[in-house]
C-alpha cells in the first residue's frame, strides 16, 4: 500500500524549489527594494494602515487567506478523482501559479499607494475595467461569507468544544490588541502569555463544550436553549444548532471589520497564526515520525476506499464531474485563488514594513496553503471515505479533516479524540480571521467604486446612498444581509462549486492586472511569468462555469427536475444568472486588457512607472 508520506515529500520538494529559486528571481524581477517607502509608513493613520512586524504580518497574511477552500477543496477532488490528480494540482501549481499570483498582487499594490488591483487596473485600462473588476471581485467577496460562516456553523455544531476555544481566543486577541498598542508591552513575553492561552482555550474548550440549541452534543455541553431550534431561518436544511450560528458569524465578520486593525484583526492572527502552524506543522511533522518510527494507532498508509486515479468522470457516486476543468475549480484555494488577491492588496499591503518582507509574506503565505491542502488530502488518505465525502462538499470534508487529522496525530502521542477536536479548531481559526477580512475587503472595494469625496461620512450612517454603500458600518451590513439569504435559501451546497468558479475567474483577473501593470511599467519585461497562468485560468474558470450554468444547473436542476422545490428551481435560477454575469463581466475586462496590452507592447504609447498615479 502507497505510504502518505509521499505526498508530503512531493509538495514539500515542490514547494523548496520554488521559494529558493523562482521566489528570488520575482523578488528581482519586480525590484524589491527596502529604501522604498511602503504605503504602511507613508500613510500610517492607525486605522487601516498600519505597519506591522513581519511575523505579526505573516500571521494575519497566511490566517487570512486560508479559509476553508484548501481543506474542503482537495478531499473533494482527491475523493471524486484520485489522490495522484489532486496531489498533482497542488505540487505543481502552487508554486508557479498561486504562489505568483499572490506575490504579484502584493508587490503590485505596494506600488501603487496600497490600493486593490481594481485601482491597479483602472489606472491603465480607464474607470470602466476599474468597475468591472471591483463589482467582481465584489460579487465573489459575498460568496466567499456566506460559504465561510456556513463551515463554521457546521463545526460549531459538530464540535461544540471548538465553539467556547474560538470564543477565548477572541477574547485574549482584544487583549492582546491592549496590551501591545495601549500598553506598550515587550513583545516576546506578551507572545508566549497569550499564546499559552490560546492553547490553554482548547483544554476549555474540551472540558466545556458550548451550543446553542439541542442536538447530539458530548456529555457536559452548555446548551443555551433547550429546544431544537426549528424555527430559526434555516434550520429546516441546516439543522436548529448550524442554522443559528450562521448569523451570529456574520453578525461577528461584520463588527470586527469595523475595528481598527490594531484592534482585533492584528492581534487575532497573529495569535491564531501558532495554532495554524502548529495544525499545519504538527500534522506534516506527524505524517514524517508515524511513518519512520510508526508511532501512530493505525499504519498511515492511502486507504483501500481511496483510489489513485478515479478516471476523467470520476466516481459515480459524484455525478457526471470531467476531470477537466473541474478538478481545477473544485480545489481553487490550494493551489491559486482569487481571493488572495484582495487580501494581499487589500489589508496586507497596506501592513507591509518593508518591500522585502513581500517575498516571505506573499509567496511563502500561499506555499504555506499548499501545505495545508497537502494535509488535507493525507487526513483524506487515512481516514478513507467518512461520511459523504464520495458526493464532496463541506458535510463530507468536515469529518475527514477532523478523522485523519485526529489518526495522524497519534504518532506524536495526542488521543485521536484530543486530536480531532484540535484539527476542528484549526480549521476554524482560518475561518473565523477569512470572514472578517472578507467583509473588510468587501467595504474596501465598494469604496473604490463609489469614490471616497470629502462629503461622504466615515461611518455610512448619516449621508448620500454612496456613504452608505461604503460606509463603515453600513457596507457589511449589505454584503452580511446577501450572504445570509443565499445560505438560508436551502441550497446551500450548491454555492461551493459556483464559488469555485467566481473565485478561480477572480485570480485570472488579478493576473491579467499584473501581466497589465508589468506591461506598462517596463517594454523590456516579459509577460509569460503572469500571462501565461491568466490565460489557463481564463480558459478552465470559463469553461467551469459553462458547465455548471448549462449543465449542472439548466439541464440536471431544471430541465430533469433535479430541483424538485420552487426554491431550489429559484436559486439554479440565480446561479445561472450569476455564473453568466461573472463570465460577460470577466471576458469583457479581459477584452479591453488585451487592448491595452496590444497597444502599450506595439509602441502606440509609453510605458508607466510602476508607482504612477
Amino acid at each position: 500500500m502507497t505510504s502518505v508520506i509521499w505526498i508530503v515529500v512531493a509538495v514539500l520538494a515542490t514547494f523548496t524549489a520554488g521559494y529558493m529559486g523562482y521566489s528570488r528571481y520575482l523578488s528581482r524581477f519586480v525590484d524589491l527594494d527596502d529604501d522604498r517607502e511602503t504605503p504602511a509608513h507613508k500613510y500610517e493613520d492607525g486605522q487601516e494602515y498600519v505597519p506591522a512586524k513581519k511575523p505579526v504580518l505573516l500571521g494575519h497574511h497566511f490566517s487570512s487567506i486560508a479559509g476553508g477552500a484548501p481543506i474542503v477543496g482537495p478531499i473533494t477532488a482527491g475523493a471524486i478523482w484520485g489522490w495522484v490528480p489532486a496531489l498533482l494540482w497542488v505540487a505543481i501549481g502552487n508554486p508557479l501559479m498561486g504562489a505568483v499570483h499572490d506575490f504579484i498582487s502584493l508587490s503590485g499594490s505596494i506600488r501603487h499607494e496600497g490600493r486593490s488591483i481594481g485601482y491597479i487596473v483602472g489606472q491603465y485600462v480607464g474607470e470602466k475595467g476599474k468597475d468591472l473588476l471591483l463589482w467582481f471581485a465584489f460579487l465573489t467577496i459575498i460568496l466567499v461569507v456566506a460559504v465561510f460562516a456556513l463551515v463554521v456553523g457546521i463545526v460549531f455544531n459538530a464540535y461544540p468544544q471548538v465553539t467556547t476555544a474560538s470564543f477565548v481566543y477572541v477574547a485574549l486577541a482584544l487583549g492582546f490588541g491592549v496590551y501591545l498598542y495601549q500598553l506598550n508591552g515587550p513583545f516576546i513575553p506578551g507572545t508566549i502569555l497569550f499564546v499559552a492561552g490560546v492553547f490553554a482555550g482548547i483544554w476549555l474548550g474540551i472540558q466545556y463544550p458550548f451550543a446553542l440549541f439541542a442536538g447530539d452534543y458530548p456529555a457536559g455541553t452548555f446548551v443555551l436553549f433547550s429546544s431544537a431550534g426549528d424555527w430559526v431561518p434555516g434550520a429546516a436544511a441546516l439543522g436548529g444548532n448550524t442554522a443559528a450560528w450562521v448569523p451570529v458569524i456574520m453578525v461577528y465578520g461584520g463588527i470586527a471589520s469595523a475595528l481598527p486593525v490594531w484592534v482585533l484583526l492584528q492581534p487575532r492572527d497573529y495569535l491564531s497564526s501558532f495554532l495554524l502552524y502548529s495544525g499545519v506543522g504538527g500534522g506534516i511533522v506527524a505524517i514524517i515520525v508515524g511513518t519512520v518510527f510508526a508511532t501512530s494507532n493505525q499504519p498511515l498508509v492511502v486507504d483501500s476506499s481511496i483510489a489513485a486515479f478515479e478516471g476523467f468522470w470520476g466516481v459515480d457516486a459524484a455525478g457526471l464531474y470531467p476531470l477537466f476543468p473541474l478538478l481545477f475549480i473544485t480545489i481553487a484555494c490550494g493551489t491559486i485563488s482569487g481571493f488572495h488577491s484582495l487580501v494581499s492588496s487589500g489589508t496586507t499591503s497596506k501592513q507591509l514594513n518593508k518591500e522585502s518582507d513581500a517575498r516571505l509574506i506573499g509567496y511563502g503565505g500561499m506555499l504555506g496553503e499548499g501545505l495545508l491542502a497537502a494535509l488535507a488530502l493525507s487526513t483524506l488518505a487515512v481516514a478513507g471515505f467518512v461520511a459523504d465525502a464520495a458526493a464532496g462538499g463541506i458535510g463530507g470534508a468536515l469529518p475527514n479533516f477532523a478523522s485523519g487529522g485526529g489518526i495522524i496525530l497519534t504518532s506524536l502521542g495526542i488521543p485521536e479524540t484530543v486530536g480531532a477536536v484540535f484539527m476542528a479548531l484549526v480549521l476554524v481559526s482560518f475561518l473565523l480571521t477569512s470572514t472578517d477580512t472578507a467583509v473588510r475587503l468587501g467595504r474596501y472595494m465598494m469604496e473604490e467604486i463609489v469614490g471616497m469625496d470629502d462629503g461622504m461620512t466615515v461611518s455610512g450612517i448619516s449621508g448620500d446612498f454612496g456613504s452608505i454603500a461604503r460606509g463603515r458600518y453600513t457596507n457589511p451590513i449589505i454584503q452580511i444581509g446577501i450572504a445570509y439569504a443565499l445560505v438560508i435559501s436551502g441550497e446551500w451546497a450548491t454555492l461551493w462549486p459556483l464559488f469555485g468558479g467566481a473565485n478561480q475567474l477572480l485570480a485570472a483577473l488579478a493576473l491579467l492586472t499584473a501581466t497589465i501593470w508589468i506591461a506598462n511599467w517596463d517594454d523590456s519585461k516579459q509577460l509569460v511569468t503572469t500571462g501565461v497562468p491568466m490565460a489557463i485560468m481564463v480558459t478552465i474558470t470559463v469553461l467551469g462555469l459553462l458547465w455548471l450554468a448549462f449543465y449542472q444547473n439548466l439541464y440536471v436542476n431544471l430541465i430533469q427536475g433535479g430541483a424538485d422545490t420552487l426554491s431550489a428551481q429559484i436559486s439554479s435560477s440565480a446561479q445561472i444568472i450569476l455564473a453568466l454575469v461573472l463570465i460577460g463581466l470577466a471576458l469583457s475586462l479581459v477584452r479591453i486588457g488585451y487592448g491595452n496590452l496590444k497597444t502599450v507592447r506595439g509602441g502606440s504609447q509609453p510605458a508607466a512607472e510602476p508607482g504612477d498615479d
